[in-house]
């Protein structure tokens, strides 16, 4: 396994019970600012560790775009859930769950 899916774990061991944070903040904190699209590829190679929350990370509309590798598809809604993540419709209520890895440091 690469370095940079290494360093994408680390940020997400971090994120706090009741937490969600975005594939572009972890790039941005592990300073691949312009690498969302793999932080997904390394969450996805972690679907099955459940140590890595993987669950607790969203697309910038807080939308649950990993569900998809989730059995079922659901299941990554109700983890969050059963952590006190609120919904609005589809959508995580960022304002009040989105953790920033920056202001972790």
């Amino acid at each position: 396994m690469n370095d940079f899916f290494h360093r994408v774990y680390d940020v997400v061991m971090q994120i706090p019970v009741g937490k969600v944070t975005t594939y572009g903040a972890i790039a941005k904190r592990i300073g691949a600012g312009r690498s969302a699209r793999t932080v997904g590829y390394a969450l996805n190679a972690a679907a099955n560790d459940e140590r890595i929350p993987c669950h607790r990370v969203v697309n910038r509309n807080g939308e649950l775009s990993g569900k998809v590798h989730f059995v079922p598809p659901s299941r990554m809604r109700e983890l969050l859930e059963e952590e006190g993540v609120t919904f609005k419709g589809e959508a995580v209520v960022m304002e009040e769950h989105f953790w920033n890895p920056e202001e972790a440091l």
